[in-house]
């Protein structure tokens, strides 16, 4: 966790402490959003998923991701705070300054001399060439977890482990959504959702989920804060839907053999 900074409500004035969350990587190392402290700290007054996140790139890799939005809440008059963060730079150079381009190649190249007589050319006989051998498979980073304290860090959990288990461009769909305890996460390929409450999810969630999986042709995976009732997993099973359940630790943990399935081979 990075130092605490000061940040000044814009409603109330008063300063409150806030320490930038480290996120993990694909890599495995930490990433930190990079604070703009010159700049105003700005109200939060409407939530959309698109303004939740934040491009960053991890210094050791390179890789660029997108992260929540670092935002505190003021604790005078409880106004949500959305904390300023440095624009991504493109790689390589400073933004603005295009990257100089690569030197032309020759329109000519010289023609090699010719061989011996009696000696072949290298490539040109000889017994093919066997296959080449496979990469080694790169073994996934251990996940690390969010702790979870409000609803939101829950979604976010769940989009990061999905994000981990390989599934790109995991994001909350647009558009005005269904009046329901569950939040819904979309990814090609995958239909998520995510239960917050303190009731275990029921029967009727889980065959919801399957059924959007069902017209989307695409996987579909649930996460509950409180686990499932015995006719939800076994439902479940049958479907053959990943059940996670996550503590407030922000690790989830497999439930049934699809979870088992999907977190050992991934997506």
């Amino acid at each position: 966790m990075a130092d605490a900074v000061p940040v000044r409500c814009p409603a109330c004035l008063r300063e409150n402490g806030y320490a930038a969350p480290v996120f993990p990587c694909a890599c495995g190392n930490p990433v930190t959003p990079p604070l703009d402290l010159t700049s105003p700290p700005r109200e939060l007054t409407h939530r959309t998923w698109t303004q939740s996140w934040v491009a960053v790139r991890c210094e050791a890799c390179g890789r660029e991701s997108e992260w929540p939005h670092p935002e505190v809440g003021c604790t005078s008059c409880g106004t949500v705070v959305l904390v300023p963060v440095h624009p991504l730079e493109p790689a390589g150079g400073v933004e603005g300054t295009p990257l100089s381009p690569p030197p032309p190649l020759p329109s000519s190249l010289p023609s090699p001399p010719p061989f011996p007589r009696g000696v072949e050319a290298p490539g040109r006989a000889g017994p093919p060439a066997g296959p080449a051998p496979a990469d080694p498979a790169v073994p996934r980073p251990d996940f690390r977890p969010v702790t979870i304290r409000t609803a939101r860090d829950a979604v976010v959990t769940a989009a990061l482990y999905l994000r981990w288990l390989g599934f790109q461009d995991v994001r909350q769909p647009d558009g005005r959504p269904i009046p329901s305890a569950a939040v819904d996460l979309r990814a090609p390929g995958l239909v998520a959702q995510v239960d917050p409450t303190t009731a275990p999810a029921g029967l009727r969630a889980v065959e919801c989920v399957w059924l959007n999986g069902l017209t989307a042709c695409a996987t579909s995976v649930y996460f509950s804060l409180a686990g499932y009732t015995e006719d939800a997993r076994t439902r479940a099973d049958d479907l053959g839907i990943p059940l996670f359940v996550m503590d407030l630790t922000g690790m989830p943990q497999p439930v049934n053999d699809p979870a088992e399935d999907l977190l050992g081979m991934g997506a």
